[in-house]
């Protein structure tokens, strides 16, 4: 069973963005007989715009935020085996990758008559990849309960706590929505075809522009997850090479240590050696000197 308050905030966080504040305001009174609830309720924070885009994506495109997801826990998991070199180069496709899922948020933002401008982009990409490089951040994103951008040092542990509507969140999955619906044309009693005709080609080019981006993302998208295929298809073959090294490495050493056995065993024999020769030296020596004794 779920917590209500979570049910709740999922509905909350899934409006558009004016609508969040007077929707919060009203289920407070709505639920004002029971006033730990309501005081619950009315504590939930606005979400930032970068972190209501991300909300936006996680709702509206859950199968794409998944795949980001998954192959940010791929990366990780790989990390652990690659040099510098390698990194270098994953780093610069995770990049890629976070660009592209960006380009297409701000595109669904841009159907919900929202602008997003550079800045918030660079926030919304920054959660991204807080999201594929940290687990907690991960789990918070697919919350979709964001109230603030996340960002990570690579470092340290992402603190998702300030960034969570509420704090049993981490766990939680948002409920997908399908897009709103475009709102209905007024009525007008005089009708203007000229006005209508500058309106049905604004739109046009709106939806021109918001293809093409769309379509860049998707081809940058699919770049990026080939270079990281081949990338983990290289990992897997750098950590074979390296567990066989490690086999020959093992039996060198394994042959080294029969032969320092050996080595001791010799110079125990040569120690002996030496000894009966000089044994049979002094020996030599007395005979040699009796001989001499002896009358010609």
């Amino acid at each position: 069973m779920t917590d209500p308050l979570l049910d709740l905030a999922d509905e909350l966080y899934s409006l558009p963005l004016a609508d969040f504040t007077p929707a919060r305001d009203a289920a407070a009174k709505e639920h004002k007989a029971d006033t730990s609830f309501a005081a619950r309720v009315k504590a939930l924070k606005k979400p930032s715009l970068a972190a209501w885009v991300v909300n936006l994506l996680v709702r509206r495109d859950a199968p794409q935020v998944e795949q980001v997801l998954a192959v940010g826990a791929a990366l990780r998991e790989a990390q652990a085996n690659l040099d510098g070199e390698e990194l270098r180069a994953l780093t610069r496709q995770r990049r890629q990758l976070t660009a592209a899922v960006t380009t297409q948020a701000r595109g669904l933002a841009h159907e919900e008559g929202v602008k997003v401008t550079q800045a918030v982009a660079d926030q919304v990409e920054a959660t991204l990849t807080a999201a594929m490089v940290d687990e907690g951040a991960a789990a918070a994103v697919r919350s979709g309960l964001l109230v603030a951008a996340l960002s990570a040092t690579g470092v340290d542990e992402v603190d998702v706590a300030a960034a969570l509507a509420v704090p049993e969140a981490l766990g939680f999955a948002a409920a997908p929505r399908d897009a709103t619906p475009p709102p209905r044309p007024e009525l007008h009693v005089v009708p203007d075809p000229e006005a209508d005709e500058k309106a049905r080609a604004a739109a046009a080019r709106v939806v021109k522009d918001a293809r093409a981006e769309v379509d860049a993302a998707r081809e940058a998208l699919a770049a990026a997850v080939a270079d990281v295929d081949a990338l983990q298809a290289r990992a897997l073959q750098l950590q074979a090479e390296v567990d066989e090294l490690k086999g020959r490495i093992a039996q060198l050493e394994s042959d080294l240590e029969e032969n320092d056995d050996e080595l001791v065993d010799a110079e125990d024999v040569k120690s002996e050696a030496e000894d009966a020769l000089a044994e049979t030296e002094t020996q030599l020596a007395r005979a040699e000197a009796a001989l001499a004794r002896l009358p010609g």
